[in-house]
């Protein structure tokens, strides 16, 4: 007679769903022994039964197994999470990669480059983009324009400024020159006439003049 398929669910009657355990139990602990048996492999097998009856099959120990899968899945976890930190970097490095490769696809299009291939509505928007990139750019050169302006109409207040204080300077010097001139000349003058009266002063004499008197000269001499 051959066996029908049986379908994978929950037996409904008490009595065959525990003859099905029991006959399922011992086949899953026979199969634990002889793959521990054929394959040298350590194997540890807990069953509990729906009344939490106890049943286990260990090719050693099992808390030496449970105590050997808890290491190993800390282990495992620790690889895990290391994995996943170098994935990571990776990961930003390729989203990074990406997005370089579409800016420079924009660019490229701003540059009209590339842009066969576009649609109405990419198109229209690349417009709306440099129309906005124009409007910012005006507006930064009017301003730096404004700036140079402002910076060369304060440059020549300066000089203005420093111009006056100049002339006014010069002003005060040339002052100065002319009354040191005017003193020098007033001395000079003074000085002038003070000679002119002593050459001109002369003593009054009453009489006959005096003889002069001519010394001889020896001719022998």
């Amino acid at each position: 007679m051959v066996r029908g398929k049986t379908e994978m669910k929950r037996i409904e009657n008490a009595t065959s769903r525990q003859v099905t355990f029991s006959k399922r139990r011992n086949g899953l602990l026979k199969k634990a022994f002889e793959l521990s048996v054929l394959c040298d492999a350590e194997v540890a097998l807990i069953i509990f039964s729906p009344t939490s009856k106890l049943y286990e099959f260990s090719s050693s120990s099992i808390a030496k197994t449970i105590e050997r899968y808890q290491s190993r899945v800390k282990e495992l976890g620790s690889n895990h999470k290391r994995d996943a930190d170098s994935q990571q970097p990776r990961g930003e490095t390729y989203g990074l990669t990406k997005k370089i490769e579409q800016l420079e696809i924009s660019k490229r299009k701003m540059l009209g480059e590339g842009i066969d291939v576009c649609s109405i509505e990419e198109l229209h928007q690349l417009e709306n983009q440099l129309e906005r990139g124009l409007t910012r750019i005006r507006v930064k050169k009017y301003q730096l324009l404004r700036d140079e302006i402002e910076k060369l109409k304060e440059e020549e207040r300066n000089l203005i400024k420093e111009n006056k204080e100049l002339n006014e300077k010069l002003s005060g010097m040339g002052a100065i020159v002319v009354a040191s001139s005017s003193s020098t000349l007033t001395s000079s003058e003074v000085n002038t006439d003070g000679n002119d009266n002593m050459e001109v002063e002369t003593g009054l004499f009453i009489g006959p003049p005096e003889p002069r008197q001519s010394k001889k000269i020896d001719p022998q001499t």
